[in-house]
C-alpha cells in the first residue's frame, strides 16, 4: 500500500507549494484541481496494475487513501466557486453568500450525522459494506450515481466520507472568511437577553450542546444543532451558534480524552454526592 501513500504525500507537497505561489485564491483553486485530477487518475492506474492482495486493503484504500486525494479536490472546486463569486460582490452580499454556503454544510453533517459520527469514531464494523466493491447486500437504489458511474473505483461510502473531509476544510475556512468581513465592519451585535454568564470556555459549552442534541433530551430530539446553540447562547448571554460546527470539529480533533469537561462535570458531581453520603 506504500505506492498509494506516495500519491497522498506528493500531492498535499504539490498543493503546499501552489498555495505559497500565489496570494489569489482563484489561481490557486485552479492550479490545485488540475493537481488533485492527476492524483485521482494515478491512484485508479495504480489500483488496476496492482489490485489488492485482501478485502482489509481494499477497505483501507477506499476508506482511509481515496477519500484525501478526492477531499481536496472537492474542496478546492467549492473555493473556486466561492471565490469566483466574490468577484462580483460587495462585503454585505459575500458575507451573506457565505453564511448562507455554511448553514448548506451544517444542514449536509446534520442530514448524514450517522455517518459523519462513523467517519470520527474509527468504528469498523460497517466497513464490509461501506468500503468494498460490488456488494449485494446495498440496494442498488441507495449506492449513489457515483458509484454507479464507476462502480470499479468506487464504493457505498467513500464518496461521503470524501464529502465530510471537504466540509471539515470548507468549515474553516468560511469561518476565517466571515469573521475577517465581521471584523472589517466592526459587526458584533450580539444582544444580551438573560442575567446569566457563562464563565467557562466556549467549548466546553459546546460539549453539553452536542451531548444534549445527540441524547435528543430537547424537544425529543426535533431540534436542530443551530437551533439548540442559539438557545442555550441566549440563555447564557453567549453567542455560539455560528461556532458550534467549528468547536465540534476542534472536539472531535482531541487525541486525549475527547470531552474532558462532560468528564469533568461528572467528577465533580460525583466527589460531592461522596462527600454527602
Amino acid at each position: 500500500m506504500e505506492h498509494y501513500a506516495i500519491v497522498i504525500t506528493d500531492l498535499e507537497e504539490s498543493l503546499k507549494q501552489i498555495t505559497k505561489a500565489s496570494d489569489c485564491m482563484l489561481t490557486t483553486a485552479k492550479l490545485a484541481i488540475k493537481r488533485c485530477r492527476i492524483a485521482l487518475v494515478e491512484l485508479k492506474k495504480m489500483m488496476t496494475i496492482h489490485g489488492f492482495p485482501d478485502v482489509q486493503s481494499e477497505i483501507h484504500f477506499f476508506k482511509e487513501t481515496k477519500p484525501v486525494v478526492f477531499s481536496y479536490l472537492l474542496y478546492y472546486q467549492k473555493l473556486l466557486e466561492l471565490e469566483s463569486y466574490r468577484s462580483s460582490q460587495g462585503t454585505q452580499g459575500m458575507k451573506r453568500f457565505l453564511k448562507e454556503k455554511l448553514e448548506e454544510i451544517q444542514g449536509y453533517m446534520e442530514e448524514h450525522i450517522e455517518t459523519v459520527k462513523y467517519y470520527h469514531s474509527g468504528f469498523t464494523y460497517l466497513d464490509r459494506l461501506y468500503f468494498v466493491r460490488d456488494t449485494e447486500e446495498i440496494p442498488i437504489e441507495l449506492r449513489g450515481e457515483y458509484y454507479l458511474m464507476d462502480q470499479e473505483f468506487n464504493t457505498w461510502q467513500d464518496y461521503n466520507f470524501s464529502v465530510i473531509r471537504a466540509n471539515e476544510m470548507l468549515l474553516k475556512y468560511l469561518y476565517h472568511e466571515i469573521f475577517k468581513l465581521e471584523s472589517t465592519e466592526g459587526n458584533y451585535n450580539f444582544q444580551q437577553v438573560s442575567q446569566f454568564t457563562w464563565t467557562a470556555n466556549k467549548i466546553d459549552l459546546v460539549e453539553l450542546i452536542y451531548a444534549l442534541y445527540f441524547s435528543k433530551a430537547v424537544n425529543n430530539g426535533n431540534i436542530t444543532i443551530k437551533e439548540l446553540g442559539t438557545l442555550i447562547g441566549q440563555l447564557f448571554n453567549v453567542e455560539i451558534s455560528k461556532d458550534v460546527y467549528r468547536y465540534y470539529i476542534e472536539i472531535q480533533q482531541r487525541k486525549i480524552e475527547q470531552t474532558k469537561f462532560i468528564g469533568h462535570l461528572q467528577s465533580v458531581l460525583q466527589q460531592q454526592i461522596d462527600q454527602n453520603i
